[in-house]
């Protein structure tokens, strides 16, 4: 959900929002809507500002300027333990003389929950991530992976109004990450939980996301569905920054996109001038009329091909799945295309 329909159902709502650190500007203006029971992930380079953004939300970082309003109600005036927010934090920040039931049960006790509802609630949150049997184990006997869950436990047991994710899967190991991505996304539809996860990850945000929000700079490059940001990428940052692409300087002259003596129909309304294709590596294949070129490096990565093609436009990467025939030899010549619905066009001039 996005734009004016996004607006009008937040449940989070940020404008605004600033925040410096001496003369930089970390955050700058953001504004950001979320909807309740939507994930939505801040992505974007180190500094960027996503993890500022996370803490003030969270009331550990004080603005300099803008709102947050959680259903309404101003949350920049309200303490931090009233804000009726669950954290995850990238350390998973565990008690390390409490069992995992102790400290599922932590932020229950601060809030003075009745006693006779603790052990109730504490029991079905760590059924939900998949530890009743752990209940009483000190988190040093526990795996990475299982610390998480507890973290995550912890934070859902409060039953948070929205759930903040500070690069939690990051300390674990690549099978165990891709493991926690599918269990992180299994709980949050289950929970229906608002959850916004900041991270560095792209495939980590498109995998978890109903909406990835790629930040620069302080500021929102683009805003939008995973398969529209990774599809459609609004300008050549977002382009390069999340997964492979490849970027041709080509130009629109009289309704038709020339790249070379290749040419194709323009989008309705395009503007003559300069142009940024941009192609993704997985829609590049062989052809027999595309662009000629040399094969160079080729890279196995398990369940496909990364193929490099030296063109009179630059280096073009494909890449192919490990089936069928096998990718061109390395110094072969030969042709490359894709079809014309792959092709995406950024205004912005010809690639650096």
């Amino acid at each position: 959900m996005t734009g004016e329909d996004n607006a009008a159902a937040a449940l989070l709502s940020i404008s605004g929002l600033t925040k410096r650190y001496g003369s930089t500007t970390v955050v700058d203006g953001l504004a950001l809507d979320v909807a309740e029971g939507e994930f939505v992930s801040l992505l974007g380079p180190s500094g960027c500002g996503k993890t500022t953004t996370l803490q003030m939300i969270g009331g550990f970082v004080r603005p300099d300027g803008g709102r947050i309003r959680l259903g309404g109600r101003d949350l920049i005036a309200t303490p931090t333990s009233k804000r009726g927010l669950g954290m995850v934090f990238q350390s998973y920040a565990l008690f390390p003389h409490m069992t995992a039931a102790a400290n599922v049960a932590y932020g229950l006790e601060v809030r003075r929950t009745p006693r006779g509802e603790i052990a109730g609630r504490v029991a079905r949150a760590l059924d939900l991530v998949g530890l009743s049997a752990y209940g009483d184990r000190y988190p040093r006997r526990m795996s990475g992976g299982q610390q998480q869950r507890v973290a995550l436990a912890r934070a859902l047991v409060i039953e948070p109004r929205v759930l903040l994710l500070d690069e939690p899967l990051s300390n674990l190991d690549a099978n165990l990450r891709e493991e926690m991505q599918t269990e992180l996304r299994r709980i949050q539809h289950r929970t229906g939980t608002t959850t916004v996860l900041v991270t560095h990850d792209q495939s980590e945000a498109m995998a978890l996301s109903d909406r990835i929000v790629v930040m620069r700079g302080g500021r929102i490059e683009q805003a939008d569905t995973p398969e529209r940001v990774y599809g459609r990428p609004g300008n050549r940052f977002v382009a390069q920054f999340l997964g492979k692409t490849n970027l041709f300087a080509a130009r629109i002259a009289d309704g038709r996109v020339s790249l070379g003596d290749t040419g194709w129909q323009a989008p309705a309304g395009a503007p003559d001038g300069p142009v940024t294709l941009a192609v993704r590596p997985e829609k590049v294949r062989l052809s027999q009329t595309g662009l000629p070129g040399r094969v160079g490096e080729r890279t196995f990565q398990g369940g496909r091909w990364l193929v490099e093609m030296d063109t009179a436009h630059g280096l073009v990467l494909m890449e192919t799945p490990n089936y069928g025939p096998p990718p061109p030899r390395e110094g072969e010549t030969v042709r490359i295309g894709w079809q014309d619905g792959d092709l995406h066009l950024l205004f912005e001039g010809a690639p650096a």
